[in-house]
């Protein structure tokens, strides 16, 4: 009897010390405008063991979460194109407004935030459970034309207009 108590107080003790240690890192976030205006957006991230079990498990679906955030925060439909337990890819319809007249296009993203997604897990019971880091670590936008702009981790990004004349698309 004293074997079993101890084992589950070794068990208990290996939890508390363990489980603070689950952390959601947002890594690198691409986004790739095309000429239409829609948008594929790649989201790398890291998720500690315990989270991986979970998205294994089907606990927790990531690329769900990440969906109904982005259809949320844009208003826009989203496909997902691939997801797993470090990257998830999406095609959000429309994501840009595009403007044509005869000499250029010009393409207008909306801002994006995860602040609110973070607010969002603030509230739920495990927070103070897990580490979490939802900046990406760089954001990428890319528009047909090649041209980039970066932000480095940063929780909003803000709209984005860009011209390219149209000899260049």
């Amino acid at each position: 009897m004293r074997a079993i108590i101890a084992i589950c107080a070794f068990l208990v003790t290996l939890t508390a010390i363990t489980v603070p240690v689950a952390a959601l890192v947002a890594g690198p976030l691409d986004i790739a405008v095309y000429e239409n205006g829609d948008a594929c957006i790649t989201f790398r991230y890291e998720l500690s063991f315990f989270e991986t079990f979970a998205v294994y498990l089907r606990i927790a679906d990531p690329s769900a979460e990440l969906k109904a955030a982005l259809e949320k925060n844009f208003n826009k439909p989203v496909s997902v194109i691939s997801a797993g337990s470090g990257m998830a890819q999406f095609t959000v319809f429309d994501f840009a407004s595009v403007y044509r007249n005869e000499e250029a296009v010009t393409y207008t993203t909306p801002s994006l935030s995860f602040a609110e997604a973070a607010r969002v897990i603030d509230q739920y019971w495990f927070r103070p459970l897990i580490t979490l880091d939802l900046s990406p670590s760089v954001t990428t936008v890319r528009f047909p034309d090649g041209y980039t702009a970066q932000f480095n981790d940063a929780i909003s990004i803000p709209s984005l207009t860009h011209t390219v004349p149209v000899a260049e698309i």
